[in-house]
């Protein structure tokens, strides 16, 4: 006996880590950090193929599902393991957004501003809510309730089971991304040149640094330091506790957008942008580590996966770096383009194109 019990706890803790993908960002701080690692070597597993689609999305995936929603106005719900159809909904209008799921539900917000909530298992829809404009972010969620942003220039409070208002917070221009939460604070990084810190508990201003542009990034939280690029290609770390700016980095090369959110650890922070490189900076005061280029702009979200980082590019490739330098560990060459980032669960990767293709990969059975 003393013998199997070592052995089972051994089996245990070496076993490898299955985890779910419920948020655009994976988690409720926005970090673009899997609790997994993915296979050395990933391979193509499959493809669900949209005629003439086109997604922007970064995909949902709970209990072996894949949950997204295309710009032609389709949200659909994927098998993890095959890619077949389980189910698909059609709606007036198309999605920017990612879909989030809790509780047996889906929520994605559409281009005319409507919230939609649905049925995870059926796609039937449970209830909407509409705001004043179109919405490009995605949902986040806070005790029972739940946060979208629109270009309505509002931060809204719903009750998540049935979408009662709970507060709105207005700012002075569009939101586009994704609040992030840490305890009862939310972050908004605003169009209006701020990112806001929001008490969540009453619905009011907690403070706001300025910034030096718009911004639509999704802010990535770490410890006290709130992350994200700006239209004017600053990439910030801001101490959210004492509501200042920690440190700043511009690419050497020429300032452009950042338009997609970065992934953070306690060491590093991960970017791309549209001067088409991806910069590692350090966490501690924005140094850049390494860059690495490629051919096309890069608003695909990268996600860390164990030592890697993974993102698409408008140049039509999936990419793999090793986190530790920026090299070159894996690559795939898909065609068309690519906008959202990537998810994953169950040792796969998942990353939908702007020409209707949804790519899994992960290692083949043998």
């Amino acid at each position: 006996m003393s013998r199997i019990l070592p052995a089972l706890i051994i089996a245990f803790c070496c076993a490898p880590l299955q985890a779910d993908w419920p948020l655009f960002r994976a988690n409720p701080v926005a970090s673009g950090v899997a609790a997994e690692s993915l296979p050395v070597d990933l391979e193509l597993l499959w493809t669900y193929s949209v005629e003439k689609g086109a997604f922007e999305g970064t995909p949902a995936i709970v209990d072996n599902v894949v949950y997204i929603g295309d710009l032609d106005g389709a949200i659909y719900a994927l098998n993890l393991a095959d890619g077949k159809e389980i189910w698909k909904k059609s709606i007036d209008t198309g999605f920017y957004g990612s879909p989030a799921y809790r509780d047996g539900k889906v929520y994605l917000g559409d281009m005319d501003g409507l919230l939609h909530c649905l049925s995870a298992k059926t796609g039937d829809v449970l209830w909407t809510y509409e705001t004043g404009a179109e919405i490009n972010g995605s949902v986040n969620f806070y005790q029972d309730k739940l946060l979208i942003g629109s270009q309505d220039a509002t931060l809204y409070c719903l009750t998540a089971a049935d979408g009662k208002l709970v507060w709105k917070y207005e700012i002075a221009d569009q939101i586009r991304c994704m609040p992030t939460i840490v305890e009862n604070r939310g972050f908004v990084a605003g169009c209006d040149s701020k990112l806001h810190i929001i008490d969540l508990d009453k619905g009011v201003s907690a403070a706001n640094v300025p910034i030096d542009a718009p911004t639509g990034s999704t802010p990535a939280v770490q410890g006290d330091l709130v992350v994200f690029g700006t239209e004017g290609g600053t990439l910030y770390g801001i101490d959210w506790k004492q509501a200042k700016v920690s440190w700043t980095y511009e690419d050497d090369r020429g300032r452009q957008a950042f338009r997609a959110s970065a992934a953070v650890t306690a060491q590093l922070a991960i970017i791309g942008g549209r001067n088409k490189r991806v910069a590692a900076v350090d966490m501690t005061n924005g140094k850049q580590l390494w860059t690495f280029p490629t051919r096309g702009r890069i608003d695909s979200s990268p996600v860390i996966a164990g030592d890697k980082v993974y993102f698409g590019s408008s140049d039509g490739k999936v990419y793999g770096l090793k986190i530790s330098d920026g090299s070159a560990a894996w690559s795939y060459e898909a065609g068309g383009s690519f906008t959202g980032g990537p998810a994953v669960s169950d040792g796969k990767l998942l990353i939908a194109s702007d020409d209707g293709n949804v790519y899994c990969f992960g290692k083949k059975s043998n």
